[in-house]
C-alpha cells in the first residue's frame, strides 16, 4: 500500500553511494492553515508553533534523528555533528555531517539548497545558497568544511527560483561579475534598465566547477512558477519552509 505522505516527498535523483540518504520536501501533506499552508517547517515565519511542531513530527517518521536546525543568515558559517556542538543552537549556512544517522538540513522557499556527498560515503552537506550565500562563497566553504578533494565530491541542486522570474538589480550582477566575469552568462537583460533576471543554478554549477567539483545534478525546478508544491517567498512575501535533507545511513 502506498504512504501517500511519502508522495508529498522528493527523492534527488543522483548517483549517491548507497548509504547517502537524501530527501526534499513540499509544501503538502502538512497541518498548518494559509499562507503556511501546508507542510511548513519553519519557525520563523508567523506560523503557528503547534503546527510547525506538528509538522516537524510528521517529517521526524523518516528521518534516523531530529535534524540539526539552523538558524540561516545567507552567509557562509558552517555546523558540524561535532558532539561538542549538539544540544547548541547555531547560526548557520550549511551543515556538514560524518557520523551516521546525523541529519543536515537547510530550509528556502526560492533560495537555493545544495547537497553534497563525497563519492565514498563518508561524509555528507547541506547548503542554504541564496544570491548572498553563493556570492560570499557558502559552498566553497562547505566543500572546505567536508574536507575531501572536489574531485572526488557530488552535488545536487535542489527546487528555487528559476532563471525567468529571479530579477536582480544591477549590484547583483556587479557582485558575481567581480569574482568572475564569465558569470555574465547567467543574467538576462530585462527592458527596464538596471533589472536583470539572473540564474541561480548557472551560478551555482559555475561556483562549483570553479572550486573543482565535476559531478553536479538537480537543477532546473522553480519554485516560484510551483505553487502546488512549493513555497515562494518572491511569489507570496508571507509564505512557509520547505527542507532539503540528507544524512548518511546507519543500517541497512
Amino acid at each position: 500500500m502506498r504512504d501517500p505522505e511519502t508522495e508529498n516527498l522528493i527523492v534527488p535523483d543522483w548517483p549517491a553511494p548507497s548509504d547517502v540518504r537524501a530527501l526534499v520536501t513540499t509544501r503538502l501533506g502538512g497541518v498548518s492553515q494559509p499562507p503556511y499552508d501546508s507542510f511548513n517547517l519553519g519557525q520563523h515565519v508567523g506560523d503557528d508553533p503547534d503546527a510547525v511542531a506538528a509538522n516537524r513530527a510528521r517529517l521526524r517518521r523518516y528521518l534516523p534523528s531530529e535534524p540539526r536546525w539552523l538558524e540561516q543568515v545567507h552567509g557562509v558559517d558552517i555546523a558540524t555533528d561535532d558532539a561538542a556542538e549538539q544540544g547548541k543552537p547555531v547560526c548557520a549556512d550549511a551543515a556538514v555531517a560524518r557520523r551516521a544517522g546525523a541529519v543536515c538540513v537547510v530550509m528556502t522557499a526560492d533560495c537555493l539548497p545544495v547537497l553534497f556527498c563525497d563519492e565514498a560515503g563518508t561524509v555528507v552537506a547541506a547548503a542554504h545558497a541564496g544570491w548572498r550565500g553563493l556570492a560570499a562563497g557558502v559552498l566553497e566553504a562547505t566543500l572546505a568544511r567536508m574536507n575531501v578533494a572536489p574531485a572526488r565530491a557530488l552535488a545536487w541542486l535542489g527546487p528555487a527560483i528559476g532563471p525567468k522570474a529571479f530579477e536582480v538589480g544591477d549590484e547583483v550582477r556587479a557582485t558575481f561579475l567581480a569574482d568572475d566575469p564569465g558569470a555574465q552568462n547567467a543574467f538576462v537583460a530585462r527592458e527596464q534598465a538596471g533589472k536583470w533576471l539572473a540564474d541561480l543554478f548557472s551560478l551555482a554549477r559555475r561556483r562549483l566547477q570553479r572550486a573543482g567539483v565535476e559531478r553536479i545534478f538537480g537543477g532546473g525546478v522553480c519554485t516560484f512558477s510551483d505553487a502546488k508544491r512549493f513555497f515562494s517567498y518572491r511569489r507570496d512575501g508571507k509564505t512557509g519552509r520547505f527542507a532539503s535533507l540528507i544524512w548518511l545511513s546507519d543500517g541497512p
